[in-house]
Protein backbone atom coordinates (compact mmCIF):
# COMPACT_ATOMS: atom_id res chain seq x y z
CA UNK A 1 0.00 0.00 0.00
CA UNK A 2 1.52 3.71 -0.58
CA UNK A 3 1.70 6.41 2.14
CA UNK A 4 -1.05 7.68 3.85
CA UNK A 5 -3.20 10.87 2.15
CA UNK A 6 -5.71 12.85 4.63
CA UNK A 7 -8.37 15.43 3.47
CA UNK A 8 -9.92 18.09 4.21
CA UNK A 9 -13.20 19.54 3.70
CA UNK A 10 -13.34 23.44 2.40
CA UNK A 11 -16.03 24.16 3.33
CA UNK A 12 -16.16 27.98 3.47
CA UNK A 13 -14.92 28.02 0.15
CA UNK A 14 -17.35 25.69 -1.26
CA UNK A 15 -19.92 28.54 -0.22
CA UNK A 16 -17.97 31.05 -1.56
CA UNK A 17 -17.03 29.49 -4.87
CA UNK A 18 -21.05 29.18 -5.08
CA UNK A 19 -22.18 32.58 -4.37
CA UNK A 20 -22.25 35.65 -1.70
CA UNK A 21 -22.74 34.63 1.42
CA UNK A 22 -21.80 31.96 4.36
CA UNK A 23 -24.41 30.03 6.50
CA UNK A 24 -25.14 31.90 9.65
CA UNK A 25 -23.41 31.11 13.05
CA UNK A 26 -26.67 28.84 13.84
CA UNK A 27 -26.10 26.81 11.13
CA UNK A 28 -22.60 26.00 11.17
CA UNK A 29 -22.92 24.80 14.52
CA UNK A 30 -25.62 22.60 13.42
CA UNK A 31 -23.38 20.73 10.64
CA UNK A 32 -19.77 20.45 12.12
CA UNK A 33 -20.94 17.64 14.44
CA UNK A 34 -21.61 16.16 11.27
CA UNK A 35 -18.66 16.81 9.81
CA UNK A 36 -16.91 15.30 12.44
CA UNK A 37 -19.46 11.82 11.74
CA UNK A 38 -18.19 11.52 8.62
CA UNK A 39 -15.00 10.27 9.83
CA UNK A 40 -13.00 11.56 6.68
CA UNK A 41 -11.66 14.73 7.23
CA UNK A 42 -8.10 15.36 9.10
CA UNK A 43 -9.01 19.11 8.55
CA UNK A 44 -11.70 21.42 8.25
CA UNK A 45 -11.51 24.71 6.63
CA UNK A 46 -13.89 27.21 8.60
CA UNK A 47 -13.00 30.87 8.24
CA UNK A 48 -11.00 33.82 6.11
CA UNK A 49 -11.31 35.06 2.56
CA UNK A 50 -14.34 36.60 2.83
CA UNK A 51 -16.04 34.86 5.64
CA UNK A 52 -15.32 38.16 7.74
CA UNK A 53 -16.63 40.80 5.57
CA UNK A 54 -19.87 38.49 4.32
CA UNK A 55 -21.12 37.86 7.30
CA UNK A 56 -20.88 41.88 8.59
CA UNK A 57 -22.79 42.24 5.05
CA UNK A 58 -25.28 39.97 5.91
CA UNK A 59 -25.43 41.49 9.43
CA UNK A 60 -23.70 39.15 11.55
CA UNK A 61 -20.98 39.12 13.86
CA UNK A 62 -18.45 37.00 11.93
CA UNK A 63 -16.40 36.29 15.54
CA UNK A 64 -19.25 34.36 17.03
CA UNK A 65 -19.66 32.46 14.12
CA UNK A 66 -16.21 31.33 14.13
CA UNK A 67 -15.95 30.14 17.38
CA UNK A 68 -19.30 28.17 17.15
CA UNK A 69 -17.60 26.56 13.84
CA UNK A 70 -13.97 25.40 15.51
CA UNK A 71 -15.35 24.22 18.86
CA UNK A 72 -16.76 20.75 17.76
CA UNK A 73 -13.78 20.03 15.58
CA UNK A 74 -11.39 21.33 18.55
CA UNK A 75 -12.61 19.19 20.63
CA UNK A 76 -12.20 16.26 18.47
CA UNK A 77 -9.08 17.43 16.88
CA UNK A 78 -9.68 18.12 13.92
CA UNK A 79 -7.33 20.73 12.65
CA UNK A 80 -9.04 23.75 11.37
CA UNK A 81 -7.53 26.29 9.06
CA UNK A 82 -8.41 29.63 7.33
CA UNK A 83 -7.79 31.85 4.18
CA UNK A 84 -4.95 34.72 4.61
CA UNK A 85 -4.01 37.02 1.85
CA UNK A 86 -0.96 38.24 3.46
CA UNK A 87 -0.21 41.69 2.98
CA UNK A 88 -4.12 41.96 2.35
CA UNK A 89 -4.65 39.63 5.28
CA UNK A 90 -8.76 39.34 4.77
CA UNK A 91 -9.91 41.98 3.16
CA UNK A 92 -9.17 43.42 -0.89
CA UNK A 93 -6.21 45.98 -0.17
CA UNK A 94 -3.38 46.43 2.05
CA UNK A 95 -3.86 46.21 5.95
CA UNK A 96 -0.99 47.71 8.47
CA UNK A 97 1.65 45.29 10.09
CA UNK A 98 0.19 45.71 13.47
CA UNK A 99 -3.65 44.96 12.46
CA UNK A 100 -2.06 41.71 10.84
CA UNK A 101 -0.21 40.31 13.82
CA UNK A 102 -3.36 41.58 15.81
CA UNK A 103 -5.18 38.56 13.79
CA UNK A 104 -3.54 35.33 14.28
CA UNK A 105 -4.07 36.31 17.99
CA UNK A 106 -7.64 36.43 17.55
CA UNK A 107 -7.73 34.02 15.00
CA UNK A 108 -5.84 31.12 17.48
CA UNK A 109 -7.94 32.12 20.41
CA UNK A 110 -11.40 31.86 18.71
CA UNK A 111 -9.96 28.36 17.33
CA UNK A 112 -8.44 28.17 14.18
CA UNK A 113 -4.88 26.61 13.81
CA UNK A 114 -3.67 27.01 10.78
CA UNK A 115 -3.61 29.64 8.22
CA UNK A 116 -3.12 29.40 4.72
CA UNK A 117 -1.28 32.60 3.60
CA UNK A 118 -0.90 33.26 0.15
CA UNK A 119 0.58 36.34 -1.87
CA UNK A 120 -1.38 36.78 -5.26
CA UNK A 121 1.92 37.84 -6.65
CA UNK A 122 3.70 35.05 -5.42
CA UNK A 123 5.99 37.67 -4.25
CA UNK A 124 7.57 36.55 -0.70
CA UNK A 125 7.80 39.85 0.77
CA UNK A 126 4.09 39.64 1.49
CA UNK A 127 4.00 36.05 3.04
CA UNK A 128 7.45 36.04 4.97
CA UNK A 129 6.15 38.27 7.64
CA UNK A 130 2.91 36.45 8.02
CA UNK A 131 4.74 33.32 9.19
CA UNK A 132 6.59 35.31 11.93
CA UNK A 133 3.09 36.89 13.03
CA UNK A 134 1.53 33.65 12.83
CA UNK A 135 4.10 31.33 14.69
CA UNK A 136 4.23 34.58 17.43
CA UNK A 137 0.23 33.85 18.03
CA UNK A 138 0.45 30.24 18.01
CA UNK A 139 -1.03 29.11 14.80
CA UNK A 140 0.62 26.69 12.08
CA UNK A 141 1.81 28.74 9.14
CA UNK A 142 1.31 26.86 5.83
CA UNK A 143 3.10 29.16 2.99
CA UNK A 144 0.82 29.23 -0.42
CA UNK A 145 1.63 28.80 -4.00
CA UNK A 146 -0.41 30.51 -6.27
CA UNK A 147 -1.07 27.97 -9.14
CA UNK A 148 -1.32 29.44 -12.80
CA UNK A 149 -0.15 28.51 -16.14
CA UNK A 150 1.56 30.73 -18.10
CA UNK A 151 5.37 31.06 -19.72
CA UNK A 152 6.84 32.02 -16.66
CA UNK A 153 4.87 29.78 -14.00
CA UNK A 154 7.22 26.86 -14.36
CA UNK A 155 7.88 24.15 -11.60
CA UNK A 156 11.45 25.24 -10.93
CA UNK A 157 9.95 29.20 -10.70
CA UNK A 158 7.64 27.50 -7.88
CA UNK A 159 10.34 25.57 -6.35
CA UNK A 160 12.18 27.98 -6.03
CA UNK A 161 9.66 29.87 -3.91
CA UNK A 162 8.93 27.24 -1.91
CA UNK A 163 12.50 27.32 -0.56
CA UNK A 164 12.17 30.56 0.52
CA UNK A 165 9.64 30.23 2.30
CA UNK A 166 10.56 26.63 4.03
CA UNK A 167 13.58 28.63 5.10
CA UNK A 168 11.53 31.34 6.62
CA UNK A 169 10.33 28.85 8.85
CA UNK A 170 7.33 27.56 6.87
CA UNK A 171 6.79 24.04 7.91
CA UNK A 172 3.81 23.41 5.52
CA UNK A 173 3.32 24.46 1.91
CA UNK A 174 0.21 24.71 -0.24
CA UNK A 175 -0.23 24.42 -3.80
CA UNK A 176 -3.26 26.82 -4.48
CA UNK A 177 -4.78 26.09 -7.75
CA UNK A 178 -7.50 28.50 -7.65
CA UNK A 179 -8.70 27.93 -11.33
CA UNK A 180 -8.19 24.67 -11.28
CA UNK A 181 -5.91 25.37 -14.52
CA UNK A 182 -2.36 23.91 -13.36
CA UNK A 183 -1.20 21.49 -15.22
CA UNK A 184 -1.21 18.26 -13.77
CA UNK A 185 2.14 17.02 -15.19
CA UNK A 186 3.32 20.32 -14.05
CA UNK A 187 1.97 20.12 -10.10
CA UNK A 188 3.14 16.88 -10.16
CA UNK A 189 7.07 17.38 -10.69
CA UNK A 190 6.46 20.66 -8.62
CA UNK A 191 5.42 18.48 -5.78
CA UNK A 192 8.49 16.06 -6.12
CA UNK A 193 10.98 18.88 -6.44
CA UNK A 194 9.57 20.43 -2.95
CA UNK A 195 9.43 16.92 -1.49
CA UNK A 196 12.97 15.72 -2.82
CA UNK A 197 14.34 19.00 -1.26
CA UNK A 198 12.33 19.54 2.37
CA UNK A 199 10.76 15.77 2.70
CA UNK A 200 9.52 16.85 6.08
CA UNK A 201 7.37 19.74 4.69
CA UNK A 202 3.79 18.98 4.68
CA UNK A 203 2.41 19.78 1.30
CA UNK A 204 -1.63 20.22 0.99
CA UNK A 205 -3.37 20.67 -2.77
CA UNK A 206 -6.32 22.56 -3.51
CA UNK A 207 -7.62 22.83 -6.98
CA UNK A 208 -11.38 23.59 -8.17
CA UNK A 209 -13.35 21.36 -10.81
CA UNK A 210 -13.86 24.63 -13.19
CA UNK A 211 -12.17 23.57 -16.33
CA UNK A 212 -12.04 19.77 -15.12
CA UNK A 213 -8.35 19.25 -14.59
CA UNK A 214 -8.16 18.57 -10.65
CA UNK A 215 -8.95 15.06 -10.17
CA UNK A 216 -5.86 13.99 -12.99
CA UNK A 217 -4.07 16.92 -10.79
CA UNK A 218 -4.85 15.27 -7.48
CA UNK A 219 -3.61 11.86 -8.79
CA UNK A 220 -0.18 13.32 -9.88
CA UNK A 221 0.15 15.40 -6.63
CA UNK A 222 -0.10 12.19 -4.55
CA UNK A 223 2.24 10.18 -6.79
CA UNK A 224 4.56 12.44 -6.36
CA UNK A 225 4.74 13.24 -2.30
CA UNK A 226 1.68 15.32 -1.57
CA UNK A 227 -0.08 14.66 2.00
CA UNK A 228 -3.76 15.91 2.17
CA UNK A 229 -6.33 16.81 -0.91
CA UNK A 230 -8.61 19.60 -0.18
CA UNK A 231 -12.30 18.38 -0.90
CA UNK A 232 -15.66 19.46 -1.13
CA UNK A 233 -19.41 17.86 -0.08
CA UNK A 234 -22.71 17.71 -2.64
CA UNK A 235 -24.58 19.82 -3.28
CA UNK A 236 -22.55 22.06 -3.62
CA UNK A 237 -18.90 19.88 -4.68
CA UNK A 238 -17.94 20.04 -8.99
CA UNK A 239 -18.77 23.12 -11.01
CA UNK A 240 -16.42 25.85 -9.93
CA UNK A 241 -16.10 24.67 -6.64
CA UNK A 242 -13.88 21.63 -5.73
CA UNK A 243 -13.88 18.14 -6.45
CA UNK A 244 -16.01 15.62 -4.12
CA UNK A 245 -14.66 13.91 -1.25
CA UNK A 246 -16.62 10.52 -2.83
CA UNK A 247 -15.26 10.43 -6.30
CA UNK A 248 -11.30 11.42 -4.68
CA UNK A 249 -11.61 8.85 -1.81
CA UNK A 250 -12.47 6.39 -4.26
CA UNK A 251 -9.91 7.42 -7.01
CA UNK A 252 -6.85 7.74 -4.06
CA UNK A 253 -7.78 3.92 -2.54
CA UNK A 254 -7.92 2.66 -5.81
CA UNK A 255 -4.28 3.78 -6.70
CA UNK A 256 -3.07 2.16 -3.60
CA UNK A 257 -2.94 4.67 -0.81
CA UNK A 258 -3.88 4.86 2.33
CA UNK A 259 -6.91 6.64 2.99
CA UNK A 260 -9.99 7.15 5.40
CA UNK A 261 -13.31 5.30 4.74
CA UNK A 262 -16.51 7.73 4.77
CA UNK A 263 -19.60 7.42 6.95
CA UNK A 264 -22.00 7.51 3.98
CA UNK A 265 -25.09 7.85 6.35
CA UNK A 266 -23.26 11.24 7.96
CA UNK A 267 -22.25 11.80 4.39
CA UNK A 268 -25.75 12.30 3.43
CA UNK A 269 -27.41 14.10 6.64
CA UNK A 270 -24.31 16.70 5.79
CA UNK A 271 -25.56 17.06 2.33
CA UNK A 272 -28.78 17.09 3.04
CA UNK A 273 -27.95 19.92 5.73
CA UNK A 274 -26.03 21.92 2.50
CA UNK A 275 -29.42 21.88 0.59
CA UNK A 276 -31.43 22.97 3.46
CA UNK A 277 -29.08 26.31 4.10
CA UNK A 278 -29.84 26.56 0.48
CA UNK A 279 -33.12 26.39 0.78
CA UNK A 280 -33.60 28.32 3.19
CA UNK A 281 -31.81 31.03 2.15
CA UNK A 282 -28.37 31.25 0.66
CA UNK A 283 -29.51 29.66 -2.78
CA UNK A 284 -30.96 33.38 -3.78
CA UNK A 285 -27.44 34.96 -3.92
CA UNK A 286 -26.03 31.62 -5.80
CA UNK A 287 -25.99 31.78 -9.72
CA UNK A 288 -26.84 28.47 -11.08
CA UNK A 289 -24.23 29.49 -13.67
CA UNK A 290 -21.66 28.29 -10.50
CA UNK A 291 -22.66 24.55 -11.15
CA UNK A 292 -21.04 24.14 -14.34
CA UNK A 293 -17.64 23.20 -15.36
CA UNK A 294 -16.00 25.33 -18.53
CA UNK A 295 -13.19 24.25 -20.31
CA UNK A 296 -12.97 27.75 -21.35
CA UNK A 297 -11.61 28.90 -18.21
CA UNK A 298 -8.46 27.10 -19.46
CA UNK A 299 -7.94 30.03 -21.68
CA UNK A 300 -8.52 32.85 -18.86
CA UNK A 301 -7.53 31.39 -15.79
CA UNK A 302 -10.03 32.91 -13.85
CA UNK A 303 -10.60 31.18 -10.70
CA UNK A 304 -13.34 29.52 -8.80
CA UNK A 305 -13.84 31.66 -5.61
CA UNK A 306 -15.07 34.72 -7.48
CA UNK A 307 -17.68 33.09 -10.12
CA UNK A 308 -20.41 34.20 -7.56
CA UNK A 309 -19.39 38.22 -7.56
CA UNK A 310 -18.21 37.57 -11.74
CA UNK A 311 -21.41 36.53 -12.52
CA UNK A 312 -23.01 39.56 -10.63
CA UNK A 313 -20.72 41.64 -12.44
CA UNK A 314 -21.52 40.56 -15.95
CA UNK A 315 -25.33 41.09 -15.69
CA UNK A 316 -24.61 44.83 -14.81
CA UNK A 317 -22.73 45.28 -17.37
CA UNK A 318 -24.33 42.96 -19.92
CA UNK A 319 -27.21 45.32 -20.07
CA UNK A 320 -24.99 48.61 -20.10
CA UNK A 321 -23.50 47.40 -23.09
CA UNK A 322 -26.87 46.06 -24.46
CA UNK A 323 -28.54 49.46 -23.65
CA UNK A 324 -25.80 51.07 -26.06
CA UNK A 325 -26.30 48.49 -29.05
CA UNK A 326 -30.42 49.17 -28.59
CA UNK A 327 -29.54 52.72 -29.22
CA UNK A 328 -27.32 51.79 -32.36
CA UNK A 329 -29.61 49.40 -33.85
CA UNK A 330 -27.24 45.87 -33.02
CA UNK A 331 -28.69 42.93 -31.53
CA UNK A 332 -28.13 42.15 -28.06
CA UNK A 333 -25.71 40.54 -26.52
CA UNK A 334 -26.57 37.06 -24.66
CA UNK A 335 -25.00 35.64 -21.28
CA UNK A 336 -22.64 33.30 -22.84
CA UNK A 337 -21.63 36.01 -25.78
CA UNK A 338 -20.37 38.27 -22.58
CA UNK A 339 -18.75 35.05 -20.74
CA UNK A 340 -16.51 34.62 -23.87
CA UNK A 341 -16.45 38.47 -24.31
CA UNK A 342 -15.02 39.01 -20.92
CA UNK A 343 -13.00 35.21 -20.78
CA UNK A 344 -11.29 36.50 -24.57
CA UNK A 345 -10.58 40.15 -22.89
CA UNK A 346 -9.00 38.79 -19.97
CA UNK A 347 -6.58 36.46 -22.12
CA UNK A 348 -5.70 39.95 -24.14
CA UNK A 349 -5.07 42.00 -20.52
CA UNK A 350 -3.45 39.32 -18.70
CA UNK A 351 -0.42 39.19 -20.15
CA UNK A 352 -0.28 43.07 -20.48
CA UNK A 353 -0.07 43.72 -16.82
CA UNK A 354 2.57 40.84 -16.06
CA UNK A 355 0.75 37.67 -15.67
CA UNK A 356 0.07 38.15 -12.19
CA UNK A 357 -1.78 34.83 -10.89
CA UNK A 358 -5.19 34.87 -10.73
CA UNK A 359 -6.16 35.00 -7.57
CA UNK A 360 -7.88 37.79 -4.98
CA UNK A 361 -7.44 40.48 -5.18
CA UNK A 362 -5.41 40.30 -8.45
CA UNK A 363 -8.17 38.64 -10.40
CA UNK A 364 -10.84 40.89 -9.53
CA UNK A 365 -8.70 43.16 -10.42
CA UNK A 366 -7.24 41.96 -13.93
CA UNK A 367 -11.54 41.04 -14.24
CA UNK A 368 -12.41 44.72 -13.72
CA UNK A 369 -9.80 45.84 -16.35
CA UNK A 370 -11.55 43.23 -18.68
CA UNK A 371 -14.64 44.21 -17.75
CA UNK A 372 -14.50 48.19 -18.03
CA UNK A 373 -12.80 47.23 -21.36
CA UNK A 374 -15.90 45.86 -22.55
CA UNK A 375 -17.82 48.45 -21.73
CA UNK A 376 -15.50 51.40 -22.81
CA UNK A 377 -14.61 49.46 -26.33
CA UNK A 378 -18.57 49.55 -26.79
CA UNK A 379 -18.93 53.57 -26.07
CA UNK A 380 -15.94 53.79 -28.53
CA UNK A 381 -13.27 54.78 -25.92
CA UNK A 382 -10.91 52.02 -26.54
CA UNK A 383 -9.19 50.12 -23.66
CA UNK A 384 -7.57 51.03 -20.60
CA UNK A 385 -9.71 53.90 -19.87
CA UNK A 386 -11.34 53.02 -16.58
CA UNK A 387 -8.78 51.89 -13.88
CA UNK A 388 -8.86 52.70 -10.30
CA UNK A 389 -5.32 53.39 -7.93
CA UNK A 390 -5.64 49.49 -7.12
CA UNK A 391 -5.71 48.40 -10.52
CA UNK A 392 -3.00 50.95 -11.45
CA UNK A 393 -1.48 49.88 -7.55
CA UNK A 394 -0.77 46.48 -9.04
CA UNK A 395 0.89 47.46 -12.49
CA UNK A 396 2.89 49.82 -10.75
CA UNK A 397 3.88 46.97 -8.20
CA UNK A 398 2.73 48.70 -4.67
CA UNK A 399 1.09 45.32 -3.91
CA UNK A 400 4.80 43.12 -4.85
CA UNK A 401 6.49 42.73 -8.14
CA UNK A 402 4.42 41.26 -10.80
CA UNK A 403 6.24 38.04 -12.31
CA UNK A 404 6.32 39.04 -16.25
CA UNK A 405 6.94 42.67 -17.60
CA UNK A 406 4.28 45.17 -17.76
CA UNK A 407 3.48 46.08 -21.71
CA UNK A 408 5.05 49.19 -22.67
CA UNK A 409 1.33 51.13 -23.89
CA UNK A 410 0.61 50.58 -20.30
CA UNK A 411 3.96 52.00 -19.08
CA UNK A 412 3.23 54.78 -21.65
CA UNK A 413 -0.18 55.84 -19.84
CA UNK A 414 1.10 55.26 -16.53
CA UNK A 415 4.11 57.83 -17.21
CA UNK A 416 1.16 60.21 -19.00
CA UNK A 417 -0.88 60.05 -16.20
CA UNK A 418 1.97 61.52 -13.48
CA UNK A 419 2.06 57.75 -12.28
CA UNK A 420 4.90 56.20 -10.77
CA UNK A 421 6.04 52.55 -10.63
CA UNK A 422 8.17 51.70 -7.61
CA UNK A 423 10.28 48.10 -5.83
CA UNK A 424 9.59 49.01 -2.62
CA UNK A 425 8.75 46.14 -0.04
CA UNK A 426 4.99 46.72 0.22
CA UNK A 427 3.86 45.99 4.15
CA UNK A 428 6.20 48.96 4.43
CA UNK A 429 3.97 51.41 2.59
CA UNK A 430 1.42 51.00 4.94
CA UNK A 431 1.85 52.67 8.79
CA UNK A 432 0.57 50.85 11.91
CA UNK A 433 -3.38 51.80 12.43
CA UNK A 434 -4.64 49.78 15.78
CA UNK A 435 -4.00 52.95 18.09
CA UNK A 436 -6.61 54.88 16.03
CA UNK A 437 -9.36 52.20 15.86
CA UNK A 438 -8.70 51.52 19.55
CA UNK A 439 -9.87 55.89 20.22
CA UNK A 440 -12.88 54.91 17.16
CA UNK A 441 -13.89 51.92 20.14
CA UNK A 442 -13.51 54.06 22.74
CA UNK A 443 -15.29 57.04 21.27
CA UNK A 444 -17.96 55.13 20.77
CA UNK A 445 -18.22 53.23 24.00
CA UNK A 446 -17.74 49.91 22.07
CA UNK A 447 -16.30 46.61 23.80
CA UNK A 448 -13.04 45.45 22.59
CA UNK A 449 -14.61 42.30 22.47
CA UNK A 450 -12.98 38.74 23.62
CA UNK A 451 -9.23 38.59 23.13
CA UNK A 452 -9.65 42.25 21.44
CA UNK A 453 -11.90 40.31 18.55
CA UNK A 454 -14.27 43.30 18.23
CA UNK A 455 -11.30 46.04 18.09
CA UNK A 456 -9.81 43.35 15.34
CA UNK A 457 -12.80 43.51 12.93
CA UNK A 458 -13.25 47.30 13.03
CA UNK A 459 -9.56 47.42 12.25
CA UNK A 460 -10.24 44.84 9.86
CA UNK A 461 -13.21 45.72 7.83
CA UNK A 462 -14.04 49.13 9.22
CA UNK A 463 -16.85 50.32 6.95
CA UNK A 464 -18.51 47.13 6.75
CA UNK A 465 -18.20 46.68 10.91
CA UNK A 466 -19.45 49.89 11.72
CA UNK A 467 -22.44 49.55 9.57
CA UNK A 468 -22.91 45.78 11.16
CA UNK A 469 -22.64 48.25 14.22
CA UNK A 470 -25.67 50.50 13.41
CA UNK A 471 -28.35 48.04 12.34
CA UNK A 472 -27.85 49.12 8.80
CA UNK A 473 -26.12 46.06 7.69
CA UNK A 474 -28.67 44.28 8.65
CA UNK A 475 -31.59 46.20 6.91
CA UNK A 476 -29.26 46.18 3.84
CA UNK A 477 -29.28 42.63 3.66
CA UNK A 478 -33.17 41.86 4.73
CA UNK A 479 -33.96 44.15 1.69
CA UNK A 480 -31.59 42.21 -0.65
CA UNK A 481 -33.21 39.14 0.44
CA UNK A 482 -36.65 40.35 -0.04
CA UNK A 483 -35.43 41.28 -3.59
CA UNK A 484 -34.04 38.23 -4.69
CA UNK A 485 -37.21 36.63 -3.34
CA UNK A 486 -39.31 38.68 -5.02
CA UNK A 487 -37.53 38.08 -8.43
CA UNK A 488 -37.88 34.61 -7.80
CA UNK A 489 -41.35 34.78 -7.46
CA UNK A 490 -41.70 37.13 -10.50
CA UNK A 491 -42.94 39.89 -8.78
CA UNK A 492 -41.85 43.24 -9.77
CA UNK A 493 -40.41 45.94 -7.02
CA UNK A 494 -39.04 48.60 -10.14
CA UNK A 495 -40.24 51.02 -11.58
CA UNK A 496 -42.76 49.53 -14.63
CA UNK A 497 -41.67 48.62 -17.94
CA UNK A 498 -43.11 50.44 -20.26
CA UNK A 499 -41.97 54.01 -17.94
CA UNK A 500 -39.14 52.55 -17.66
CA UNK A 501 -38.65 52.14 -21.37
CA UNK A 502 -40.16 55.59 -22.32
CA UNK A 503 -37.16 57.06 -20.07
CA UNK A 504 -34.38 55.66 -20.79
CA UNK A 505 -35.21 55.17 -24.48
CA UNK A 506 -32.97 58.83 -25.13
CA UNK A 507 -30.84 58.76 -22.25
CA UNK A 508 -27.63 56.78 -21.38
CA UNK A 509 -26.92 54.85 -18.30
CA UNK A 510 -24.15 55.47 -16.29
CA UNK A 511 -22.71 52.41 -14.74
CA UNK A 512 -20.80 51.42 -11.37
CA UNK A 513 -16.67 50.64 -12.42
CA UNK A 514 -16.65 49.25 -8.73
CA UNK A 515 -18.43 47.82 -6.16
CA UNK A 516 -19.17 50.23 -3.07
CA UNK A 517 -21.60 52.43 -1.27
CA UNK A 518 -22.72 55.33 -3.05
CA UNK A 519 -22.26 58.80 -2.05
CA UNK A 520 -23.02 62.17 -3.37
CA UNK A 521 -21.39 64.70 -1.65
CA UNK A 522 -17.15 64.48 -1.14
CA UNK A 523 -15.40 67.22 0.51
CA UNK A 524 -12.15 65.28 -0.15
CA UNK A 525 -9.70 63.58 2.35
CA UNK A 526 -11.07 60.34 4.02
CA UNK A 527 -15.09 61.72 4.79
CA UNK A 528 -18.04 61.94 2.74
CA UNK A 529 -21.61 61.79 3.67
CA UNK A 530 -24.40 60.18 1.57
CA UNK A 531 -26.31 63.03 1.74
CA UNK A 532 -29.74 63.19 -0.43
CA UNK A 533 -28.97 62.25 -4.38
CA UNK A 534 -29.84 64.67 -6.93
CA UNK A 535 -33.01 66.03 -8.27
CA UNK A 536 -34.81 64.63 -11.35
CA UNK A 537 -33.77 67.67 -14.25
CA UNK A 538 -30.42 68.19 -12.74
CA UNK A 539 -28.78 69.30 -15.76
CA UNK A 540 -24.43 68.11 -16.42
CA UNK A 541 -21.46 69.20 -18.43
CA UNK A 542 -19.17 67.02 -20.22
CA UNK A 543 -17.31 65.71 -17.31
CA UNK A 544 -18.99 66.88 -13.90
CA UNK A 545 -19.38 64.18 -11.36
CA UNK A 546 -22.42 63.05 -10.43
CA UNK A 547 -21.37 61.02 -7.62
CA UNK A 548 -19.09 58.98 -5.36
CA UNK A 549 -18.49 55.15 -4.77
CA UNK A 550 -16.70 53.93 -1.51
CA UNK A 551 -14.74 51.04 -2.62
CA UNK A 552 -13.90 47.96 -0.47
CA UNK A 553 -10.74 49.08 -0.58
CA UNK A 554 -11.60 52.67 0.97
CA UNK A 555 -10.64 54.83 -1.91
CA UNK A 556 -13.81 57.37 -3.11
CA UNK A 557 -14.36 57.00 -6.45
CA UNK A 558 -15.54 59.98 -8.56
CA UNK A 559 -18.15 58.51 -11.22
CA UNK A 560 -18.59 61.06 -14.06
CA UNK A 561 -21.88 61.89 -15.56
CA UNK A 562 -20.83 60.68 -18.66
CA UNK A 563 -21.10 63.49 -21.44
CA UNK A 564 -23.98 65.69 -19.51
CA UNK A 565 -26.95 66.09 -20.61
CA UNK A 566 -30.61 66.46 -17.71
CA UNK A 567 -31.32 63.58 -15.32
CA UNK A 568 -33.99 61.44 -15.79
CA UNK A 569 -34.01 58.74 -12.93
CA UNK A 570 -31.81 57.95 -10.07
CA UNK A 571 -31.21 54.26 -10.01
CA UNK A 572 -28.96 54.09 -7.09
CA UNK A 573 -30.58 55.56 -3.74
CA UNK A 574 -27.66 57.64 -1.43
CA UNK A 575 -26.33 55.51 0.72
CA UNK A 576 -26.95 52.30 -1.18
CA UNK A 577 -24.14 49.20 -2.44
CA UNK A 578 -24.11 48.57 -5.51
CA UNK A 579 -22.14 46.04 -7.84
CA UNK A 580 -19.69 46.76 -10.41
CA UNK A 581 -21.95 47.79 -13.73
CA UNK A 582 -25.26 48.39 -11.83
CA UNK A 583 -26.73 51.30 -13.22
CA UNK A 584 -26.46 54.83 -11.43
CA UNK A 585 -28.72 56.57 -13.04
CA UNK A 586 -29.81 57.54 -16.42
CA UNK A 587 -28.77 60.88 -18.09
CA UNK A 588 -30.76 62.00 -21.43
CA UNK A 589 -28.27 63.97 -23.69
CA UNK A 590 -28.99 67.58 -25.34
CA UNK A 591 -30.30 67.51 -28.29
Amino acid sequence: MKKKVRFSLVYRDMWQSSGKFQPRKDQLARIAPVIIEMGCFDRVETNGGAFEQVNLLAGENPNEAVRAFCKPFNEVGIKTHMLDRGLNALRMYPVPDDVRQLMYKVKKKQGTDITRIFCGLNDVRNIIPSIKYAKEGGMIPQATLCITNSPIHTAEYYSAIADQLIEAGAPEICLKDMAGIGQPAMLGKLTGMIKKNHPDVTIQYHGHSGPGLSMASILEVCNNGADIIDTAIEPLSWGKVHPDIISVQSMLKNEGFDVPEINMSAYMKARSLTQEFIDDWLGYFINPANKHMSSLLLGCGLPGGMMGSMMADLGGIQSAINNLRKQKGEPELTTDDMLVALFSEVEHVWPMVGYPPLVTPFSQYVKNIALMNLLTIEQGKGRFVMMDDSMWGMILGKSGKVPGTIAPELVELAKKQGREFTDTDPHTLYPNKLDEFRKEMDENGWDYGKDDEELFELAMHPEQYRNYRSGQAKKNFLADLQKAKDAKLGASATTPEQLAAFKHAKADAVVAPVNGQVFYEFQGGSEATPCLEPFIGQQYKDGDVLCYIQAAWGEFVPIKAGIGGRLVEVAAKRASFVHRGDTLAWIEREA
